[in-house]
């Protein structure tokens, strides 16, 4: 067979350049983004495990770990890390079944080929008394996410341990990652802020748009002034920032069997609503807020509908508690009563939470 100058040469370029382009383009496949998916990740943890899990100290120590998941040709990618125990009333064993984690990774070729290639440290959230709950708080940063993308973004996993000195293979469970609030920041263009600010020096619409879904999952374990649960984002040191809320388990919408509320508040259960913003008593100024919630309605309301690791009864009683929300932003009168609240100086609305023990 004769080949022709021109064949032989792109013969040699393609023999040459497609394994290194080829390589460079998965690379960017699988960096597509770790949170650009809502199809759960199958992960596998290895290492000394039960000795990582055990480690609930005030100041815990780093433990080596291997995370490894399959690649878009179903080979296994595996990332070395390190990984500690962190958190407060989860990390607690009398609270807990497992504590959250916080996933360190450190620079190397395996990391620059994974899905985790854009990651410093990812905290993973596992379950605390049963993985339901877990689905159930992950639904709960999907509804964020509509209404604002100035938000933590989460990715559900389906996690496996694989530890070498324990006698009893632990059944996969489900877990999720939550999106390090620098990219948070950096997606949005924004700064972190460390000093906490009163509510009124905050971005006055993010603020009430942000109390507002609160008040919608049933959540009251927040608080700007201690940051608790709450992030600040702004443009630079001297703008106004915005919050960015995180950690619902102790929501309503959850209905964890662990979660309380403060006894502060004087509520009955975490299922009773209780609005924690500021004092305004202009209902004018939540007319923008109605209609973003009444924006995405349809699109809260699908978020629990067609998620198909929900069981039937607890879909259920979820539609009928985003009934009840959608009822209150819609009916002056109870808009009036639930969100003026906190004008109220004999009750709790004023009430500042350092954070749940």
């Amino acid at each position: 067979m004769k080949f022709t100058g021109n064949i032989v040469v792109l013969f040699f370029f393609l023999l040459a350049v497609s394994p290194a382009e080829t390589a460079a383009q998965q690379i960017m496949d699988t960096a597509k983004g770790l949170f650009d998916t809502d199809e759960p990740l199958n992960i596998t943890l290895s290492g000394q495990i039960n000795e990582l899990l055990r480690d609930r100290a005030d100041i815990p120590k780093l433990h080596p770990v291997m995370i490894t998941y399959k690649g878009r040709d179903s080979n296994p990618i595996s990332v070395p890390e390190e990984a500690r125990t962190r958190g407060h009333f989860r990390k607690l064993a009398e609270n807990c079944n497992f504590p959250p984690l916080l996933l360190q990774f450190r620079k190397s070729d395996s990391l620059e080929a994974s899905i985790f290639r854009r990651q410093k440290k990812l905290k993973l959230v596992m379950p605390c008394q049963g993985d339901n709950y877990i689905v159930r708080e992950w639904l709960v940063y999907k509804i964020y996410n509509l209404l604002t993308p100035a938000s933590f973004r989460a990715r559900l996993v389906k996690l496996n341990f694989n530890d070498p000195k324990s006698k009893k293979e632990a059944a996969p469970f489900y877990g999720f990652l939550i999106e390090e609030e620098r990219q948070v920041a950096a997606r949005n263009n924004l700064i972190i802020i460390r000093k906490p600010r009163r509510p009124e020096q905050t971005r006055e619409n993010t603020f009430l748009v942000m109390a507002a879904f609160e008040y919608l999952i049933g959540n009251t374990d927040w608080s700007v002034q201690y940051l608790q649960n709450i992030n600040l984002l702004a443009a630079d040191s001297n703008s106004v920032p915005i919050t960015v809320p995180y950690d619902f388990d102790h929501a309503g919408l959850v209905d964890a069997s662990y979660a309380k509320p403060a006894e502060e508040l004087e509520i009955p259960s975490i299922r009773y609503r209780r609005y924690r913003g500021y004092c305004i008593k202009d209902m004018k100024q939540f007319d923008s807020v109605v209609v973003v919630f009444n924006q995405y309605k349809k699109d809260i309301y699908k978020i629990y509908s067609d998620c198909p690791l929900l069981d039937e009864k607890y879909k259920k009683s979820t539609l009928k508690y985003l009934d009840d929300f959608y009822y209150t932003i819609n009916n002056p009168k109870e808009l009036q009563k639930e969100f003026s609240y906190p004008c109220d100086p004999n009750g709790t609305g004023n009430v500042i939470i350092r954070g749940l023990k």
